[in-house]
């Protein structure tokens, strides 16, 4: 999913360029400029949605400094793998010491250039530019999507040779550079798959898949890229916390520049010898990270078969990955549940178009309490609520005759604006809950929802955690927090067991998800690695988006339009609809597109997590 949910298919955008002379599949610097001076308007070239792969043109006779800029701009923004055409704007030593895989910065629009005559003379042998713009994000060596923002400049030189009387760039920034229309263009993001290292396994018996967002370049062989990345390892966030079953060191075999499936779908992938000695039940694990890694691509993957040296050494079919790796993706829900005009917790079956609600069995089914806020295990068999207008957390098993007994959590908070959030159940069968009080702010873990209350240390934070929601693969978390009047959702790491201690828990490096949300009101994890949001951009109105934990947003269209949204539920399956708490009720988004009215009075609408 868009890494994840885009209505079941991934939407695949290329486009053409039609400036004129430039053709359809050429780039020739196209850009307006002017004859001399300032390269202002190497603007992002209008995205269309075609197939047409772009390619640059290289610099033409005794082409002026100002066309050398500009050809040069264009030209990382074309399909060409590896650079090749933009070299030719460089020297030799430049191009020997320019490195494009270093990072790809993404500007609002495409840089513009400055230039500054040496010694402030109009004819000269060499010119200076600076490379402009404002900044969107930074992808790194990793191919990891970081947000940013502010001002970007970078010194871009020019010489003209004496020999050959040509110009060409011999100095320029590491990396590439381009708009984000462009950006979005050249590349896509994929889902690369690890697993989970420091969660406790209770209820789960295979270890947990993790996905771990990347952004490729979209038509230079994805599907090898791919291969190399996951070789390569976790990104560097999410590294202290997931695990890879292939062996240190191992690579694509040397001379295997490109791999592709065969007509039956089956992909061989031949690794170096730092494989050849892999277990059965390592193998296996490494097939399923590459089949899961590979899903979304084209041509499809089937099945994968792993080989080192003339050793085959095991093979592993889609449709058997699930018994290999639990996914949050692959697990689905049996009901959707609520709390009803009659402050029960009631549940309808999961993707079912009735309306009709049932009251759960046992006590929260029965209404005993007023309660705001509820979650439902994973595994269905145990909810907790929030009750006494978040004064007290309860937690009761989902059969017939239980009784619900004293709450787990008593929070000190005088009003219900500072008293408990809505609770949360990881994959480990663990309750996590944040409470709000003023004088004594805390993240809590119930270890299977009872015991003593494990404070969660939380040495990044800044603001008050207003929601909280865990991951399915129990080493991501999502919090809404508040600082001043800006609520903003972040993405943590969940590390357990720092120092030596079993029953520490961490959650770390917080990094934003929605730099350019003011307000977020309501969230629900809604993928692998992607989130629904409501929330305000500044001076702006309610607005509903998906968004990627890095920051990034995920191709595809946003939900349909509601007004009035207070809470939101989906589920990391695209095969489940989501669904609202808005001011006309319980509304779910339709196979259609639209939202259609559920019940018309109930709140706290949930899915299992």
């Amino acid at each position: 999913m868009g890494a994840d949910r885009e209505g079941g298919a991934r939407r695949r955008r290329a486009r053409a360029v039609a400036y004129g002379a430039c053709g359809v599949v050429l780039l020739a610097g196209c850009a307006s400029m002017p004859d001399s001076g300032d390269l202002r308007g190497v603007d992002s070239t209008p995205q269309q949605d075609t197939q047409v792969r772009v390619f640059a043109m290289p610099p033409q006779e005794n082409a002026q400094p100002v066309e050398i800029v500009s050809g040069f701009l264009e030209a990382l923004t074309s399909d060409d793998p590896n650079y090749s055409t933009a070299r030719q704007y460089l020297t030799a030593a430049a191009s020997k010491d320019w490195k494009p895989g270093l990072s790809t910065m993404v500007l609002t629009d495409g840089p513009g250039a400055d230039v500054q005559h040496t010694n402030g003379r109009e004819e000269t042998d060499e010119v200076s530019y600076t490379l402009t713009g404002t900044k969107v994000a930074r992808v790194d060596s990793q191919q990891s999507y970081v947000p940013a923002g502010g001002h970007y400049s970078a010194p871009l030189h020019l010489a003209l040779d004496k020999k050959t009387k040509q110009w060409r760039i011999d100095s320029l920034p590491q990396g590439v550079v381009m708009g984000q229309s462009d950006f979005q263009r050249n590349y896509m993001s994929v889902n690369k798959y690890y697993f989970a290292s420091n969660t406790v396994a209770r209820t789960i018996p295979q270890p947990a898949a993790v996905a771990d967002p990347v952004y490729v370049r979209r038509r230079v062989d994805p599907m090898t890229q791919m291969v190399r990345s996951l070789l390569n390892g976790p990104t560097n966030w999410l590294n202290p916390v997931v695990r890879t079953s292939f062996p240190t060191g191992t690579a694509l075999k040397k001379g295997v520049s490109s791999l592709t499936p065969d007509d039956q779908n089956k992909l061989t992938v031949p690794l170096n010898a730092n494989a050849a000695r892999v277990g059965t039940t390592k193998c296996r694990e490494m097939a399923a990270q590459l089949l899961f890694t590979l899903q979304d691509l084209s041509p499809a993957v089937d099945e994968v078969e792993l080989s080192s040296g003339s050793k085959r050494l095991c093979s592993l079919a889609e449709n058997r990955e699930d018994a290999v790796a639990a996914r949050g993706s692959a697990d689905e829900p049996a009901y959707l549940y609520f709390i009803d005009s009659k402050n029960r917790l009631v549940r309808i079956a999961a993707g079912s178009p009735s309306n009709k609600a049932d009251p759960v069995p046992g006590a929260l089914g029965e209404g005993a309490k007023v309660l705001r806020s509820v979650a439902v295990s994973r595994d269905e068999r145990t909810a907790a609520g929030v009750a006494t207008a978040g004064k007290e957390l309860y937690v009761a098993s989902l059969v017939s005759g239980g009784s619900l007994g004293e709450p787990v959590l008593v929070s000190g908070g005088k009003s219900e604006a500072d008293r408990l959030t809505a609770p949360s159940w990881d994959a480990n069968g663990d309750l996590w809950v944040a409470d709000r009080n003023p004088a004594d702010p805390r993240l809590l873990l119930l270890e299977q929802g009872k015991g003593e209350p494990l404070v969660v240390r939380t040495p990044d934070l800044d603001g008050r955690i207003e929601d909280v929601r865990v991951a399915a693969d129990g080493v991501r978390i999502a919090l809404v927090v508040a600082k001043g009047d800006k609520k903003s959702l972040l993405i943590g790491r969940i590390e357990r067991g720092a120092d030596g201690d079993p029953k520490s828990v961490s959650v770390l490096e917080l990094r934003s998800a929605t730099p350019e949300l003011e307000d977020v009101t309501a969230m629900s994890w809604a993928g692998e690695s992607q989130l629904v949001v409501v929330g305000r951009e500044h001076d702006g109105v309610q607005t509903m988006r998906y968004v990627q934990v890095d920051g990034s947003t995920p191709e595809g269209p946003a939900p349909a339009a509601l007004t009035g949204v207070k809470e939101i539920t989906a589920t990391e399956s695209d095969q489940m609809p989501l669904v609202a708490y808005s001011e006309d009720g319980i509304v779910r988004l339709g196979s259609g597109g639209q939202w259609q009215k559920l019940v018309a009075s109930g709140m706290a609408p949930v899915y299992p997590g």
